[in-house]
C-alpha cells in the first residue's frame, strides 16, 4: 500500500485555512477519499470528485454553513494542488540555468546572458548605464546590482530626473542652504548625501539639463559637490547607476548630452530586452504576477485568455503585463478562473496581423513549425498551470518528449 498523498507536502500552505477553521471550532482533515458521513469536502482533482481531498467533519452544521466551509476548502485545495505539483514535479533545468535573479523573473537565453553580466558587474564599484524601453525593469536591475555589491547593507537611493524642473532637481540631488531661494527656510541635505557609502540610481538621466550634468560629472570624477547657495565643498562616496530609454549617443552627437559624462556613466552598459524578444518568459511572468496579486484567492487564466495574452505584443513590456494581471485579479472578484471577457480591449482585440509587425515571419518551413510548436506548448503549460502530465495529454505527446521540448524552448 502506498504512502498517503500528503507525505512530504509542505503543510504551511494550509496554515491560514486551519487557523480560520480552528476559530470556528472546526478541524481540517486530509483524506484519501470523500467521507461517507456528512461533511464539507473539496477534492484535489476536479476529475476525481470522490478521491483525495480536504474535509471537515461537522455533522452539526446546517447546509448553508457546510457550503461556506466547502467554498473555503476549494480555495485551499488549489494551493495544495500547486504544492503537490512542486513536490512531485521538481523543475528539471539545464545546469546553471536560472529563472530569477534578485527579484528579476525570466529564464530565456537572453536573460541568462544578462544574469552573467550582472554577476560580474555587481561586486565592483564601476558605474553602470542601464538602457531599455519603458517597462523593462531598469530599476529592478539597478536594485539587483546593489544587492550583489559590497554596498548591499547601505542605502539604495532612487530619483527620476524627469520628475523635477532644473532648479528643483538641483536641490533634490545636492541639497540647499537656508535662504538660497524663496522657500528655503532651513538647510537641507540632498540625495547624494543621503546615499553616501551606498548606491544612487539616477533614472531617466537623459532628461537632465547640461548644467546639472556638469555637477554630476564632478561627483563621479572627484566625489565632491556644493549644496545650492553654499560655498562649502562636501565629499561623498557613492556608486552611481543610471538609466534611460533615450539614445544617449545620438544626444551626444546632437550636443544635448555631455560626451565626457556619457563615457563616465557608460563604464558598464546593460541593455534590457523588451518582452517581445523573450516571449518564452510570458507564462513564467504570468504565474509570478498571479501569485503576487492573488489577494488570498489563487487565480488561474482560462485557456482562451492565456492564449490571447501569449499572442499579444506587450509594447509596455513587463510593467504592462503586471498591470494587466493585477487588473484581472481585481475584476475577477471571487471567481477563481479568469476569462477573456475581463481582458483589456487592446489585448482582447489584438489580431495576428498586428503581431507580424513585431515578430519577423519565419523564413523557412522548419522555423515556422518550431514557432507554432513553441506557441502551442507555452499555451498548454499556462492552461495547466505548469503540470507537464496534463499538458502532454492535451498535446498528444509523451511526458518525456514534452519535458525535452520545454527545455528546448525554455518555457519554464
Amino acid at each position: 500500500m502506498g504512502s498517503p498523498w500528503w507525505v512530504g507536502l509542505d503543510l504551511r500552505v494550509l496554515r491560514h485555512v486551519r487557523g480560520v477553521l480552528r476559530r470556528r471550532g472546526l478541524q481540517l482533515t486530509l483524506v484519501e477519499r470523500r467521507p461517507d458521513e456528512t461533511s464539507a469536502f473539496a477534492p484535489l482533482d476536479g476529475e476525481d470528485p470522490s478521491g483525495p481531498g480536504l474535509a471537515v467533519m461537522a455533522t452539526e452544521l446546517n447546509l448553508a454553513e457546510l457550503a461556506l466551509v466547502e467554498s473555503m476548502l476549494k480555495e485551499a485545495a488549489l494551493d495544495v494542488a500547486v504544492a503537490l505539483r512542486e513536490r512531485d514535479e521538481p523543475d528539471v533545468e539545464p545546469p546553471g540555468r536560472r529563472t530569477s535573479y534578485h527579484g528579476i523573473i525570466g529564464g530565456a537565453a537572453i536573460m541568462q546572458d544578462l544574469y552573467v553580466l550582472l554577476d560580474r558587474a555587481a561586486p565592483s564599484d564601476a558605474t553602470v548605464l542601464i538602457q531599455g524601453e519603458n517597462g523593462t525593469g531598469k530599476e529592478l536591475v539597478a536594485r539587483a546590482i546593489h544587492e550583489g555589491s559590497e554596498r548591499r547593507d547601505r542605502k539604495f537611493v532612487v530619483t527620476n530626473c524627469s520628475t523635477f524642473n532644473d532648479n528643483l532637481l538641483d536641490s533634490e540631488l545636492f541639497g540647499h542652504k537656508r535662504g538660497a531661494f524663496t522657500g528655503a527656510v532651513a538647510d537641507k541635505a540632498g540625495l547624494f548625501e543621503l546615499a553616501d557609502a551606498g548606491t544612487f540610481f539616477l533614472d531617466e538621466i537623459g532628461d537632465m539639463s547640461p548644467t546639472l550634468q556638469v555637477k554630476v560629472l564632478r561627483v563621479l570624477q572627484e566625489g565632491t559637490f556644493n549644496r545650492v547657495g553654499d560655498t562649502e565643498m562636501r565629499k561623498v562616496d557613492v556608486r552611481i547607476i543610471s538609466a534611460t530609454n533615450r539614445d544617449l549617443q545620438g544626444m551626444v552627437a546632437a550636443g544635448q548630452f555631455r560626451e565626457d559624462l556619457f563615457y563616465r556613466i557608460h563604464v558598464i552598459n546593460v541593455t534590457l530586452p523588451p518582452l517581445r524578444e523573450r516571449r518564452d518568459d510570458i507564462p513564467l511572468l504570468i504565474e509570478h504576477f498571479l501569485a503576487r496579486h492573488r489577494r488570498q484567492k489563487p487565480k488561474r487564466l482560462m485557456p482562451d485568455c492565456a492564449a490571447r495574452m501569449l499572442a499579444y505584443a506587450w509594447p509596455g513590456n513587463v510593467r504592462e503585463l503586471e498591470n494587466e494581471i493585477e487588473r484581472l485579479v481585481v475584476l475577477a472578484g471571487d471567481e477563481l478562473m479568469i476569462g477573456t471577457d475581463l481582458l483589456s480591449p487592446r489585448i482582447r482585440q489584438w489580431t495576428p496581423t498586428e503581431t507580424l509587425e513585431i515578430e519577423a515571419e519565419p523564413d523557412s518551413l522548419p522555423a515556422a513549425v518550431e514557432a507554432l510548436e513553441r506557441r502551442m506548448i507555452g499555451a498548454a503549460m499556462v492552461r495547466h498551470n505548469g503540470n507537464k502530465t496534463r499538458a502532454a495529454e492535451e498535446l498528444k505527446v509523451s511526458r518525456r518528449n514534452l519535458i525535452r521540448l520545454v527545455q528546448k524552448y525554455q518555457l519554464e
